[in-house]
């Protein structure tokens, strides 16, 4: 494993105004990615964003950036990080800059990169961006100095990718669908793709303001959208986060429905079309529902560490299709390159038509089991393993649960503390086990 100064698992995040999401580090940020980019020697490099008011400021610093490296930059303004990834695929560019902190309020942003090929870019090449961080600046010639440029019919080319996830033959007339766009960069496009198929739509969350942006709406506070489907009597409610790679839907009878139920639901249609290949790859929280569901089907689960990027590796490393998180990163290989929330919420509305049920009746064919997680503060970063108590205490609560509960123990990779989740088919035993548990780790650490 390569250690790495900047770079986190998915790109680089943090407050707006400290360091590393400050303006003169994104200038320099800019110019390092442009040095690499430039070594070989591709014409124009993209850079999208979301609605955050932030955006702006880093928007120019990156271009300027990239420009004193002798780089063209082609500036596409507000758009989905999986647009910006199937764009930077299809343009041929050397790769594609997102401004962006996904679901976190608009104080946040970060920066990712995707590869020519719609990826996320290899360690070697975020560790050669890093060397040329903490390299003296310079600027190319004059006559050498990069162009930028903003390509207009961005959203256009995307919205008609979303559309052909899906077969034409699909009529989706009389379905009405709340559509609600986290007030982020898919308040364009979203509406659009999904009123183009067919459907009646309904749509919230789609008037940014610059710090609106996952404000009490999108994928990580759905209230809101549950309420408008039961208020509209909709069939569905479509809900996405900041910049449109999570989705978490809502069932006509109000019921949220996340990213495992989703992900089984996509599973059954690939396998009951003789589509489906590999497993299926989610993570250690994952439901256990979901794996038993998948299993009942003849499908298996592999789990990966927590973060799309763990799962994309597993996902080719088996040869799989179809992976993602309780969230709502849902991966679908078959039809694109990264996490999409638009193209995961037509792969749901689609087998809603082939089969003729409801997403509520969809998701009936996977029970999620009762889940307890408690985080506890720790002062500094524990190795739980050198706790054989702890262990004691892990194997007594499975013995509990036997093969209908799970347990998981783990330090979190970002902030200090200790993670206890219980799951199982009963719910008094879960809360039963996560409470003892609990109280065993506040034990063991002194807490």
């Amino acid at each position: 494993m390569i250690k790495k100064k900047y770079f986190g698992t998915d790109g680089i995040r943090g407050k707006v105004g400290e360091p590393p999401i400050t303006a003169d580090f994104l200038l320099k940020l800019g110019w390092a990615a442009g040095k690499v980019f430039a070594n070989e020697g591709h014409d124009f490099v993209l850079v999208g964003k979301d609605t955050r008011i932030s955006g702006y400021m880093f928007e120019s610093a990156l271009e300027a950036g990239l420009t004193a490296a002798g780089v063209n930059t082609r500036l596409l303004g507000p758009m989905p990080t999986p647009g910006i990834a199937y764009l930077t695929r299809t343009l041929r560019a050397q790769a594609g800059i997102v401004i962006s902190a996904s679901h976190n309020p608009y104080y946040d942003n970060g920066i990712k990169f995707f590869s020519v090929q719609g990826t996320k870019l290899p360690d070697t090449v975020e560790q050669q961006i890093e060397h040329y961080i903490d390299s003296p600046m310079t600027t190319v010639e004059s006559a050498k100095l990069g162009k930028a440029k903003r390509l207009e019919d961005a959203p256009g080319r995307y919205i008609e990718f979303c559309k052909a996830s899906i077969p034409t033959r699909l009529d989706f007339e009389g379905m009405k669908v709340v559509v609600d766009c986290a007030h982020g960069a898919t308040y364009h496009i979203a509406p659009h793709v999904f009123s183009e198929i067919g459907a009646e739509v309904i749509v919230i969350g789609a008037e940014p303001n610059g710090v609106n942006i996952n404000d009490a709406c999108g994928a990580t506070q759905p209230e809101l959208l549950a309420k408008t489907v039961l208020d509209h009597q909709a069939n569905l409610g479509i809900a996405l986060d900041g910049d449109g790679d999570r989705l978490i839907m809502v069932d006509d009878k109000g019921e949220i429905v996340d990213g495992d139920e989703l992900i089984y639901i996509i599973a059954k249609s690939r396998l009951a079309a003789g589509q489906m290949t590999g497993p299926v790859v989610g993570t250690l929280m994952t439901n256990l529902g979901m794996e038993h569901g998948l299993k009942r089907l003849g499908i298996d689960l592999l789990r990966a560490k927590v973060g799309d990027r763990y799962v994309m590796e597993m996902l080719s490393k088996h040869n799989g299709i179809l992976g993602g998180e309780s969230s709502g990163h849902i991966i679908c290989l078959d039809k694109t390159t990264t996490g999409d929330g638009i193209i995961a919420a037509l792969q749901v509305i689609a087998e809603m038509q082939y089969s003729g049920k409801s997403l509520y009746e969809l998701k009936a064919g996977m029970q999620k089991y009762p889940q307890v997680l408690i985080n506890i503060k720790t002062q500094e970063k524990i190795n739980l393993e050198t706790h054989e108590d702890l262990q004691v205490a892990v194997k007594l609560a499975e013995r509990r649960l036997g093969d209908q509960g799970r347990v998981l123990l783990r330090s979190s990779g970002t902030e200090p503390l200790i993670r206890v989740m219980v799951e199982g088919a009963h719910e008094d035993l879960v809360k039963n086990c996560a409470h003892q548990l609990a109280d065993e780790v506040k034990k063991a650490i002194g807490a």
